[in-house]
């Protein structure tokens, strides 16, 4: 007969003692019985999995818009290989794999369109209800939006996956005092090495940067050295892709090699007497200095770009139009929107409805909002 002590054996056997077990979680806000062959975890995996939320992400660019172009990546693509590197860090640490899958796959799942302008753009728009947050949005989606179960609102997601999600949205809180789960921790790791590799691909295969540009930073020069002693010179064809491998790699043996000396003192001891000491995981000093200097060049020569700005400028005011026209009008808003109206003031509830959005969505019900129709906007 199946049951879950086969899960927590194998637990038992695999994970070092400071891992998240399954058998410790604080359960569910809505109690629900053990299923016979999945641990909790590894059933949050799966409801993130097959949410209409998680499925969006694909219509969703990351930094870039859908006008300059298909190659770059979607919140969707970045989020699998945010997955894929974090698997890889628990798999080495003796972390729950299925616990840090599923934060993986939800950390980035509250996110608007248009990237960061969507961000920006409806943080400004409200203000008078504290502002927008995509990682407290990520909770809204998966607690309250999300409708897939006839007995409960929202995914029911284990307190652990929440609490991992909540500690996104309040980093600061989290950086003093008792540490987070070390599988939140290299999640949120994982998430910042996924983004600095992959914003360069980007921005190289546009255009928007040059292979010169960044030799400039120690990083990247540090990489390509690698690079050629691992494939010499006759692949520099392929430069670009082998950069970008080379990037992740050395990003992720530094955090390993630092994790894994950081974690010794703590052989045998508990997820809780980790966490009431502290240890938090991070690059060594030298990669998080080169780390910082190759973000902050981004910003700067990326994000702020000339081809860039005019886009990111017009899908701001697209959404800010649209916050407007449904500020003043909830009428126009789809059903189940008003119905929030009735307990949630109407700018928290309009940032949701636009937030929720797809880029290609939100710029066709732009038309829609903005051509002298006066029916309700479609739901997602």
């Amino acid at each position: 007969m199946l049951d879950t002590r086969r899960y927590d054996d194998r637990e038992h056997m695999l994970l070092a003692s400071f891992a998240m077990r399954s058998r410790d979680t604080r359960g569910r806000r809505y109690a629900e019985p053990d299923h016979p062959y999945r641990g909790p975890f590894a059933r949050d995996r799966d409801r993130i999995l097959h949410s209409s939320a998680f499925r969006r992400l694909s219509g969703k660019m990351q930094v870039f818009t859908g006008e300059m172009g298909i190659y770059h990546r979607t919140r969707l693509t970045h989020t699998f290989e945010v997955a894929s590197i974090a698997r890889t860090i628990s798999r080495v640490l003796r972390l729950n794999e299925d616990l840090t899958e599923a934060l993986a796959l939800v950390h980035d799942i509250g996110h608007p369109p248009f990237g960061h302008c969507g961000e920006d753009a409806l943080s400004e728009c409200m203000q008078p209800v504290g502002g927008f947050s995509h990682n407290g949005f990520a909770l809204v989606i998966v607690e309250q939006l999300e409708q897939r179960y006839a007995t409960f609102p929202g995914l029911n997601l284990s307190l652990e996956i929440l609490d991992g999600q909540d500690v996104r949205a309040h980093k600061a809180e989290a950086a003093v005092g008792r540490s987070p789960l070390l599988e939140v921790q290299l999640v949120d790791a994982a998430d910042s090495m996924a983004y600095d590799a992959h914003d360069v691909d980007d921005a190289l295969q546009m255009g928007l940067l040059s292979m010169h540009e960044l030799m400039e930073l120690s990083i990247v020069r540090r990489a390509m050295e690698l690079v050629r002693e691992k494939q010499g010179t006759d692949r520099l064809r392929e430069e670009r892709q082998l950069l970008v491998h080379e990037l992740i790699d050395l990003q992720v043996t530094d955090f390993l090699s630092e994790a894994t000396e950081r974690v010794v003192e703590f052989q045998g001891q508990s997820v809780s007497e980790v966490r009431d000491a502290g240890l938090r995981l991070g690059h060594s000093d030298q990669l998080a200095r080169e780390r910082a200097e190759l973000e902050s060049f981004l910003f700067e020569a990326v994000y702020r770009h000339p081809r860039l700005i005019p886009v990111r400028r017009a899908a701001y005011h697209r959404l800010q139009d649209m916050f407007e026209v449904l500020r003043h009008d909830p009428s126009r808003l789809p059903l189940r929107f008003r119905r929030r109206c009735e307990s949630h003031p109407i700018e928290t509830v309009v940032g949701e409805y636009l937030a929720g959005m797809t880029d290609s969505f939100c710029n066709a019900q732009y038309k829609y909002a903005t051509d002298g129709s006066t029916g309700p906007l479609a739901d997602w």
